[in-house]
């Protein structure tokens, strides 16, 4: 069958299985307790952050449903970009607030602030910035918005784990940051995510509705115990992070700085080394110093992106489109309003191999078949 490139890959192994294996053999409690203590513990120590200001979750989606639920109402608007994946919009309507798609701009698919200020109305309560691929946007202008019409910031860092702006970690400032750490993201804890805010309301919260809403049970989760007599003054959820989750996720924390930021930044380095007179193909404004990739996305010029992609997978190599526009979905409006630059990115967009298990060669086997693809057509 020949060399089978694959699009993205969980990097675990023999720590995280032993890191498992101990929560399994010598703890022998698989839900919410210590291990996640300590994981939240070990994400601020990296952050630079205080504790406190850390809530790990069972996802990214489950992280952005309680951010947006903690700080608008059911009916608030809420601005963000189309071009990003169904888990953004999604988790906005679960809150019970109202998706308000933006355009992106086209350099880096970023929000487009000025697009998004024109959708603004007495109801816009938030406004969702995604750092699509890493990449987090004119954070300063977003944060100036907010300030000047009182809404609040709820980062969509679910691409963007150990990433920088200005030279500050993603998730070290700012409003309200959520993470994700599924599969195939910068760090993995098998599935999971989490929340990152100074704000102490809003963080309480957090912890308070991922245990279904029952009131300070983190705390007794924490010491072993759970509670068993208790109120409950508003709608929870089954949002926790599990001992296991945790368990994985220290082990993947402790090899980001060393093995899989600097890996991922290399490997995005070689495509632009190879790929970067290539005609047929554009990367994105980015700045590898400052951003670790979590995915390797180009334009694909002149209508060409399909045929590429079809040639790539007859030669086992693994790609994807990252994303479709929500609002061309049905349930968020199926194409009602025209996003023109958005839709035009979405016909271009072809996302090209990149986890730390990809090699030099496997990335110069890619590029190789990008070539001749484009060899082909002339």
């Amino acid at each position: 069958m020949g060399k089978i490139i694959r699009l993205s890959r969980s990097m675990v192994g023999q720590a995280e299985a032993a890191a498992v294996a101990r929560v399994i053999v010598e703890d022998g409690y698989l839900g919410m307790g210590k291990e996640v203590q300590l994981f939240e513990e070990e994400i601020a120590e990296f952050l630079g952050v205080p504790k406190e200001w850390v809530v790990c979750v069972n996802s990214g989606t489950s992280a952005l449903h309680l951010a947006v639920e903690a700080v608008t109402q059911p009916g608030d608007e809420v601005l963000t970009q189309a071009l990003t994946y169904l888990a953004t919009f999604q988790a906005i309507s679960a809150a019970g607030a109202v998706p308000v798609a933006s355009e992106v701009l086209p350099q880096k698919i970023t929000i487009d602030l000025q697009d998004a200020e024109k959708r603004l109305s007495s109801s816009t309560k938030a406004i969702v910035p995604v750092h699509y691929a890493g990449s987090p946007g004119n954070l300063d202008y977003i944060y100036g918005l907010a300030h000047k019409y009182n809404l609040r910031v709820i980062e969509d860092a679910a691409q963007a784990f150990g990433c920088t702006y200005k030279g500050q970690k993603i998730g070290s400032f700012g409003d309200i940051v959520c993470f994700s750490f599924d599969g195939i993201k910068n760090i993995t804890s098998g599935e999971g995510g989490c929340v990152v805010t100074s704000d102490q309301k809003v963080a309480q919260y957090l912890r308070d509705a991922r245990l279904l809403g029952v009131e300070k049970d983190t705390e007794k989760r924490y010491s072993g115990q759970r509670s068993w007599e208790f109120d409950v003054h508003r709608q929870g959820y089954r949002y926790h992070m599990s001992n296991i989750m945790a368990a994985i996720g220290r082990i993947q924390l402790g090899r980001f700085v060393g093995e899989f930021a600097p890996r991922r930044q290399e490997l995005a380095r070689n495509y632009r080394e190879i790929l970067g007179k290539c005609d047929g193909i554009r990367f994105f404004d980015v700045d590898l110093n400052e951003i670790v990739p979590h995915i390797q996305p180009v334009r694909v010029l002149n209508g060409k992106r399909d045929a590429l992609r079809a040639f790539l997978e007859k030669r086992n190599i693994g790609t994807g489109i990252h994303y479709k526009p929500n609002h061309l979905l049905t349930y968020y409006g199926g194409g009602r309003i025209s996003l023109p630059v958005t839709e035009k990115l979405y016909e271009e967009l072809l996302t090209l191999p990149l986890h730390s298990g990809l090699s030099d060669e496997d990335v110069e086997y890619v590029c190789e078949n990008v070539e001749a693809f484009f060899e082909s057509q002339t």
